[in-house]
């Protein structure tokens, strides 16, 4: 609902006088929505949004512009724009029945033009983007980006937000390291197994982290350790001299989260992975 007032003025005889202001409403027609079809996101990953435009007129409206930011927001002296629209993903319903594509003007921010609604009926956009170099990745972090209806026939701008919550998980990778890399028979070596978390939360007992990992040619007479503190056969790991094959026991390893540090002149945020490694000591 739009409010509006007016007022006239009488002028006679080189003088003046005003009336009473008389006030009115013009009833709004349209409304809209927006959801985010999947609610969380990772670095990287692709979000998708639908905008729901209701018309609960008597007659088409046209000509309509949808205009999202992006999630846009600053730090420092940077305009950050998290998300980055994915091309081709536009599709544009009337009544559920699909439409051709409308025009895209502009993609950051995503502006979509020629937009119609029918009489007593609703238009869904729907787009999809990814979670870009911009978007924060520490608990607790959100994406906001809102959606703004403009057009001859809006007297006010319609304006919707959607909320996607980044993921609480860790993400991990392993990679593996050997020492000296040419080696006599009799003579020892070593196997280094570096764990990285990539993701915001530590990855604990529970995830019950396990390395396998079958030694070829088969150690002898193997020591182990976990982050610098010696493991035990049997309670930190296991160890078949037969196979070769060395397994850790779950539980025992644990990855510290990643830390996450904003540039404040480009927005970009950069990673630090926790990590964790284990040291495999042995002769061939």
């Amino acid at each position: 609902m739009a409010v509006f007032y007016n007022q006239a003025n009488l002028s006679y005889n080189g003088g003046n006088t005003n009336s009473n202001i008389v006030a009115g409403e013009i009833l709004e027609v349209l409304s809209m929505n927006k959801t985010a079809i999947n609610p969380t996101y990772g670095a990287g990953d692709t979000v998708t949004y639908a905008v729901n435009i209701i018309n609960s007129g008597t007659t088409p409206i046209t000509g309509l512009t949808l205009t999202d930011n992006l999630g846009e927001y600053t730090v420092g002296t940077a305009t950050v724009v998290p998300l980055s629209y994915v091309d081709g993903t536009v599709t544009y319903y009337q009544n559920g029945v699909l439409q051709p594509d409308p025009t895209i003007s502009a993609t950051s921010p995503l502006t979509i033009t020629g937009i119609t609604v029918p009489a007593g009926g609703n238009t869904t956009i729907i787009y999809s983007a990814t979670a870009n170099e911009g978007a924060p990745l520490a608990q607790g972090s959100t994406i906001v980006n809102t959606a703004v209806i403009t057009g001859d026939s809006v007297t006010v701008p319609l304006s919707a937000q959607g909320t996607v919550t980044v993921e609480t998980e860790p993400v991990l990778t392993i990679s593996k390291g050997i020492n000296p890399t040419t080696v006599t028979e009799n003579s020892p070596i070593t196997y280094t197994f570096t764990i990285q978390n990539l993701g915001n939360r530590e990855a604990v007992s529970t995830d019950n982290v396990v390395i396998t990992d079958s030694f070829n040619p088969i150690l002898e007479n193997i020591t182990v350790t976990i982050n610098g503190t010696p493991a035990v056969e049997g309670t930190d790991y296991t160890y078949d001299t037969a196979t070769g094959l060395f397994t850790t026991v779950a539980g025992v390893i644990t990855v510290p989260e990643a830390t996450y540090t904003q540039n404040p002149t480009t927005g970009e945020w950069t990673v630090t992975p926790g990590t964790s490694v284990v040291v495999v000591n042995g002769t061939v």
